[in-house]
């Protein structure tokens, strides 16, 4: 692959950075990347995704991002915007929102699982003509995403990664550490029945009245280092702006995930990035990553709490951009070996 900044990055074609649900927050956010061309590609089911498709059409490599749950595709904004003047065209790099998310469509509540966006993940790649070299980097439920995929049979991935970025992720046990504890409780099996069985013009009032405590401690426990606070605002716009029937539409399929079986077969070169300060999916996720993937590389950022596309945005930037090259120095700090 050639040297980093050789060709220039072309001029977007149309569109704005960000999501519909989250304005005027985009406003405040750092870093922002040029615009990307502005597709709309439609799931196996019909359901409209939102996307963002920066750089060549006949790349050397293709990065596409996978974002986390009451998140948007701009949560890789700053990742986004350093490949792009490191890497110029040489890339091509693809993000969207995941249904129910940012600009994509709302979608039927039994289709919030995570097999159901590996599934849209196939698609989005088959639609987008995407062949050669492939990173997938996946944030949270994005790399949970990603490793869903990895699950299909070879004949339902239509597309095999060359290489897998996975940032504060899980391959399951996510009912059993940390504050995804509270996904085993009854309350969340009340409050998804509540949604999914009631008239949201019953439900939005009561719903929102018993989770209004929940999202502002998950948005201050999601781990954002001291100083950032216009990117946690970013974020929390986010999350506000996720509908009720997205949050909570999740939680079953995060209770019951399990990939533990994926991990052993997994040939991708794989680097999983942890923080130290992650109370959502703490470092142990991290670690049982590492070990289960062949030939894994752990890295741990002790500072950095779940959000580490901006708690820890060069040392994400750089692990990506270290699959793009056949041979590179390792990023700091702390690369350990599984």
């Amino acid at each position: 692959m050639s040297a980093p900044g050789r060709q220039p990055w072309a001029a977007p074609d149309h569109g704005q950075s960000g999501s519909s649900r989250t304005q005027p927050g985009a406003a405040i956010r750092r870093d922002s990347p040029p615009l990307g061309r502005s597709r709309i590609i439609a799931a196996g089911d019909g359901v409209r995704l939102s996307v963002r498709d920066y750089g060549s059409r006949a790349p050397d490599h293709t990065v596409v991002l996978l974002h986390g749950l009451c998140l948007d595709q701009s949560s890789w904004d700053i990742q986004i915007g350093q490949l792009i003047r490191e890497w110029g065209n040489d890339i091509r790099i693809i993000s969207y929102d995941h249904r129910g998310h940012g600009n994509s469509a709302d979608a039927p509540m039994h289709t919030y699982r995570i097999e159901q966006l590996a599934d849209d993940l196939a698609t989005l790649l088959i639609a987008l003509g995407v062949k050669g070299p492939l990173t997938l980097a996946g944030h949270s439920m994005g790399g949970m995403t990603a490793l869903a995929y990895l699950a299909r049979s070879a004949s339902h991935r239509p597309v095999e990664p060359k290489s897998l970025v996975l940032v504060a992720t899980a391959a399951g046990k996510l009912a059993n550490r940390g504050l995804g504890r509270l996904l085993a409780t009854p309350a969340a099996k009340i409050l998804h029945r509540l949604v999914q069985h009631t008239p949201h013009s019953m439900t939005d009032e009561i719903v929102r009245a018993l989770a209004r405590p929940l999202w502002p401690a998950l948005t201050r426990c999601a781990g954002y280092a001291a100083g950032n606070g216009a990117l946690a605002a970013v974020s929390a716009a986010s999350i506000n702006a996720t509908p009720l029937t997205t949050k909570v539409g999740f939680l079953p399929s995060l209770r019951n995930y399990d990939q533990y079986h994926t991990l052993g077969s997994i040939s991708a070169a794989t680097t999983v990035i942890a923080g130290g300060a992650d109370k959502l999916t703490p470092p142990a996720h991290a670690h049982d990553l590492a070990a289960g993937i062949p030939r894994a590389m752990l890295v741990h950022e002790p500072g950095a709490g779940h959000m580490l596309l901006q708690d820890a945005p060069r040392l994400v930037t750089d692990t990506i951009s270290r699959t793009l090259t056949r041979s590179g120095a390792p990023p700091t700090p702390q690369d350990v070996p599984a």
